[in-house]
């Protein structure tokens, strides 16, 4: 879509007449900060993919984990386990507490 000078100055002459005069300047520096934070925010979010790159390192294969005793799944995950193995504990504890309601329950 071209739009030439004359479409430019209706659309302009359309927002004096909705906004007003005094409310532009106000409306073009908020559309201003809104973009320059749109702008941050996606740099960031590629700045993120690039940091989420797998290295040498992270893309060699990991050893199988060993489920961890009874007496560590009852206390708070570790910052050393991956968030899989974590949701994997959190999940068995929340089976054997529904198991063992489920039990209490029964005459």
């Amino acid at each position: 879509m071209n739009l030439g000078a004359p479409e430019i100055i209706l659309i302009l002459v359309a927002l004096v007449l909705l906004f007003g005069a005094k409310k532009l300047p106000d409306l073009a520096r908020g559309v201003g900060r809104s973009l320059r934070i749109f702008k941050a925010e996606t740099s960031k979010l590629t700045d993120d993919d690039d940091d989420n790159k797998p290295t040498v390192v992270q893309a060699q294969p990991q050893p199988q984990a060993q489920p961890a005793p009874p007496a560590q799944l009852h206390a708070a995950p570790g910052p050393e386990l991956s968030a899989e193995e974590q949701a994997r504990q959190l999940e068995e504890q929340a089976a054997r507490l529904r198991a063992a309601a489920q039990a209490d329950k029964r005459p």
